[in-house]
């Protein structure tokens, strides 16, 4: 067992059997009474965060999560089948583990895996992925980017809001977080 002395950014938590990564931690002296760290901490699974605070040297359970760089194969139907890419171990991981990262991925992408006792328990993009655009209805004359939006769907089956003026073919970048259009990329 760690104690709060030991709490520190990305560390992996376990509390009451479940996963919680610390994303912001405060240790705290006040004047009077005794010192205390205030955590704010994310489900590893459902995203929910919470704060949290713990008493200067109170115990707690620290978990060795493995972050590694796989690079994704395809899908079989029942599961997304990534490749390790230091020793090319495949690993299978279910849908609802890859969640909407699904949207975004194409075979042969780098994506993260974290680990914990072999078990996935999520998936990090990058930042932004560049998709094409497989379907949209044709621009009209006057349509401006300071227009509205339309839908267009992407080759993965995605469908996002793009500007009025793109078009079927065109090559765009998309944040994997929001899945918002972030702009348009030229070969």
């Amino acid at each position: 067992m760690a104690s709060t002395a030991d709490i520190k950014n990305g560390v992996v938590l376990s509390i009451d059997g479940q996963l919680w990564t610390v994303i912001e931690f405060q240790h705290v002296k006040p004047g009077k009474g005794g010192a205390f760290v205030r955590t704010k901490l994310k489900n590893v699974v459902s995203g929910k965060v919470v704060d949290r605070t713990y008493n200067a040297g109170a115990k707690v359970d620290i978990q060795n999560v493995d972050r590694r760089d796989y690079t994704y194969l395809y899908n079989d139907g029942e599961s997304f089948v990534f490749m390790d890419a230091t020793d090319y171990d495949q690993v299978s991981v279910t849908d609802t583990v890859v969640g909407d990262a699904k949207n975004y991925m194409l075979e042969n992408q780098p994506v993260t895996i974290a680990m914990h006792d072999g078990n996935p328990l999520y998936l990090d993009l990058p930042a932004s992925v560049v998709l094409e655009i497989t379907y949209t209805e044709p621009g009209l004359q006057g349509d401006r980017s300071t227009g509205g939006t339309k839908p267009a769907t992407l080759e993965t089956g995605y469908e996002i809001q793009v500007p009025l003026f793109l078009e079927t073919g065109t090559k765009v970048k998309v944040d994997t977080r929001s899945g918002d259009y972030l702009g348009r990329v030229n070969d």
